[in-house]
């Protein structure tokens, strides 16, 4: 510890000087186990998919509401940002780093109590060290009939996390932010705020209405740096008497515009309560296996008739569309009998899955051996398997495969087991924009995308996802390999005209990593002048996470970072790129 301080008190008198201060009250707190700023922690915490990374001053855990108060009362008297992170797996999007350089990095996964889950209203209220596994685990132990939604991002990945970001999932429950109710959140002056009715000591309904009465406050503590959260309601699913995972191939790739506005009625009408997803067959690919190098050599994008083998070798389409349906016994034949007549009049071919399906079907496989047909029927059983899971809350770290895509040495041996794509040195980068549901809007979002991806030599992954009943989320991914730094300078060209280019067309991302945050406001409109107001009110030193989704301070860093470099923004270099 003394050579920790030492170290940072030899910086010199300014901020060197109060950050050694900072980590010494620090460690009273939390204990010195807790604040870290060793070479080995803070390479680790400037790890990301990203091309770019950013350097923690240090990392401190808090491991109680006390102990968050606490650390950002010293933030502030330190004049030293805190930059919070639940588990900082934020994959593709920044991952545990902040905005900029020198910010100590609060990470909450010690905060990991389930405090409370009432079986007969249906919900839990957690901290932000909850992940997906862990609670799924105790509504099995207990044996309550309830479950999560639950992301393709992993079992250790937090709940609460991606609720702040406005992730979505699979279930009926997907569109995560709307089965949320009351946020408990540590303000820059360390006071305690509980959104909705939690601020009445005596609210029967805290996590049961979510609006309370008077404004609105919870959506200002998504995708904002205006406190910490610390709590958070989620509404649980009562468990479904009979789940249907369906699977709708489409043959060629101007098929799919027919079956979104096929869709698209079935999602208004209730018909398809779950989140359906829409993926292109190098999507669909992806899942099960890395760039084949053996047969395309190193260079991307795969070459069309490897393309083609690898298709007919998944027994995908030029699209997949997969998604589940919920109910009674009754409810779901009613919604199936529903979903064939809709794509009656589409290219698409439909197959439903039950569980009684894939247990013939692993018999099967057994039967057949591990070659030839057995191989292949034993890999759709097991992604089956794995889509059954989800669907019930249970999540598998498999569906983190498109990630590994370009990695050197392609999936690791323990894969899915430990999944970390910023630990096992994965290029990833993610822009997410949101489209009307229309087949033409995806069509024409496609046709602006592809040709940047065949400028740049990357292979297009693309998702559409039906996060709620008019719109389309999109997932369009840049997997690049990291250890090639000629593709990292690619993998950044082509991201900056990716985010561009959906920016332009109005088809705005729902969500940005670190490297986009300076680009949201090309205008200067009233919208962030007045997040501006709020963050000056809430925050007048600028202690939480400066930058994050605050255009004006992250696009300052970036014209620093101009000056001192002479690099070209929006996306300026880091430490690890």
């Amino acid at each position: 510890m003394a050579e920790q301080d030492a170290r940072h008190e030899g910086r010199g008198p300014g901020s060197a000087g109060r950050g050694a201060l900072l980590l010494r009250a620090m460690r009273q707190v939390v204990g010195a186990e807790h604040v870290r700023d060793d070479a080995d922690t803070l390479e680790r915490y400037a790890r990301s998919t990203a091309s770019r990374s950013t350097a923690p001053l240090a990392v401190v855990s808090a491991a109680s509401r006390a102990e968050v108060i606490a650390l950002v009362n010293l933030a502030r008297r330190h004049q030293t940002p805190l930059y919070s992170v639940s588990t900082g797996k934020n994959w593709g999007y920044g991952d545990a780093c902040a905005v900029t350089d020198g910010q100590v990095v609060l990470e909450l996964s010690r905060m990991n109590r389930i405090v409370q889950v009432d079986p007969q209203l249906a919900y839990a209220v957690i901290e932000p060290g909850v992940t997906q596994q862990q609670l799924a685990d105790y509504l099995r132990t207990h044996q309550i009939d309830l479950w999560t939604d639950c992301t393709g991002a992993g079992p250790d990945t937090s709940f609460l996390g991606n609720i702040l970001e406005r992730g979505f999932g699979h279930s009926p429950y997907g569109n995560r932010l709307q089965h949320i109710a009351g946020l408990q959140v540590v303000l820059a002056s360390g006071e305690v705020l509980d959104t909705g009715f939690g601020h009445y000591p005596n609210a029967r309904a805290a996590h049961l209405f979510p609006y309370g009465v008077g404004p609105f406050l919870d959506g200002l503590f998504t995708q904002s740096n205006f406190g910490v959260v610390t709590q958070v309601g989620i509404w649980l699913m009562p468990k479904a008497e009979c789940i249907n995972h369906f699977i709708c191939t489409v043959p060629e790739h101007a098929d799919i515009g027919p079956v979104v506005d096929a869709l698209r009625p079935l999602r208004l009408d209730g018909t398809l309560r779950s989140i359906v997803h829409i993926g292109n067959d190098l999507r669909v690919i992806s899942g099960g296996r890395a760039f084949p190098r053996e047969q395309a050599g190193d260079q991307a994008p795969v070459p069309k008739a490897v393309r083609r083998a690898l298709r007919e070798k998944a027994g995908a389409g030029a699209w997949t569309v997969s998604g589940a349906l919920y109910g009674s016994r009754a409810q779901v034949a009613a919604a199936r009998d529903a979903l064939r007549r809709a794509l009656r009049g589409t290219a698409a071919t439909s197959t439903f899955l039950t569980e009684e399906k894939l247990r013939i079907g692993a018999r099967l496989a057994r039967l057949l051996g591990y070659f030839g047909l057995g191989e292949r029927l034993r890999a759709q059983v097991a992604m089956g398997e794995a889509l059954f899971a989800m669907n019930r809350g249970v999540p598998n770290g498999r569906f983190l495969a498109g990630a590994y895509w370009r990695r050197r040495g392609g999936l690791p041996a323990q894969f899915p087991l430990q999944a970390n794509p910023a630990a096992d040195n994965c290029g990833l980068l993610w822009v997410s924009p949101i489209l009307p549901m229309r087949g033409a809007d995806a069509l024409a979002l496609h046709a602006m995308v592809a040709p940047i991806f065949e400028e740049h030599g990357f292979d297009l992954f693309v998702t559409f996802s039906m996060i709620n009943e008019r719109s389309l989320g999109g997932v369009i991914t840049v997997a690049y390999d990291k250890e090639d730094p000629a593709e990292v300078a690619r993998a950044k060209q082509c991201y900056r005209a990716l985010f561009d280019t959906v920016m332009r067309a109005g088809y705005i991302p729902y969500r940005v990593g670190i490297q986009s945050m300076a680009g949201l406001d090309p205008h200067g409109d009233v919208f962030w002048k007045v997040v501006s107001r709020i963050k000056r009110a809430l925050d007048p030193d600028g202690i939480i996470a400066p930058g994050r989704y605050e255009p004006g301070r992250a696009g300052a860093q970036v014209c620093q970072i101009r000056r001192q470099t002479g690099r070209p923004g929006p996306l300026p270099p880091g430490p690890g790129t």
